[in-house]
């Protein structure tokens, strides 16, 4: 069979295309089969009826060549059905296993990519509760529940007091500075810049510590 050979050799690269191709097949050859059967009912002999009569003579109330050919045919049909049967099944079972295969990869890189990421973030010495909206702050995009990591010079390595953050404010006024935040577990960088504003202070947002 010309179709299951050149299927069978590319079936490490099976797609379900493939086996739709297969299952076409399988239902033509089906169709086919019955066709024969069919031609065997309309001469009232099924698969295993003697085609001779009690002298051992041939049949004339049948027509002899009709039958065997029908019969011939079922038989290599038949055979060629339990091989394309067999092809549908590990065609099947070879996507299956590159499904699974391909979805524990796509897992376990997550996973990996997860964890990679977590040990890369540093953990935060800060929290932001308040920010104003039409200060710098909220102009930046810090918004409430943001994890300081990173503000201007002071970063988690350095980090004592508050007031290391206020002074890096009143010495950067007007200058932009170069803030990191966790938010939703993933790193985000922004630029704020400390100014005058309608209300009060450089920022408009109120910074509290992260007890570790």
């Amino acid at each position: 069979m010309k179709m299951t050979e050149e299927s069978r050799s590319g079936n490490s690269e099976i797609t379900m295309d493939d086996v739709k191709t297969l299952i076409k097949k399988k239902d033509e050859i089906e169709e086919q089969i019955k066709a024969y059967y069919d031609v065997l009912q309309d001469q009232g002999v099924g698969i295993e009826d003697p085609l001779v009569d009690e002298e051992g003579y041939p049949r004339a109330d049948v027509n002899l060549y009709q039958i065997r050919t029908a019969r011939h045919n079922i038989s290599c049909l038949q055979n060629d059905h339990k091989a394309i049967m067999a092809e549908i099944e590990e065609a099947l079972h070879k996507l299956h296993a590159r499904e699974k295969a391909k979805r524990e990869q796509d897992e376990a890189e997550a996973q990996e990519e997860a964890m990679e990421h977590q040990v890369t973030l540093p953990p935060p010495f800060a929290r932001v509760d308040t920010v104003t909206e039409g200060s710098p702050a909220s102009g930046a995009g810090l918004r409430v529940g943001d994890e300081l990591i990173e503000f201007g010079s002071v970063n988690t390595e350095n980090f004592q007091k508050l007031q290391d953050i206020a002074s890096v404010v009143q010495h950067s006024e007007g200058k932009p500075l170069r803030v990191s935040v966790i938010r939703a577990g993933q790193k985000v960088q922004m630029s704020l810049t400390p100014q005058r504003w309608s209300g009060r202070g450089l920022l408009g947002c109120n910074i509290v510590p992260v007890h570790r």
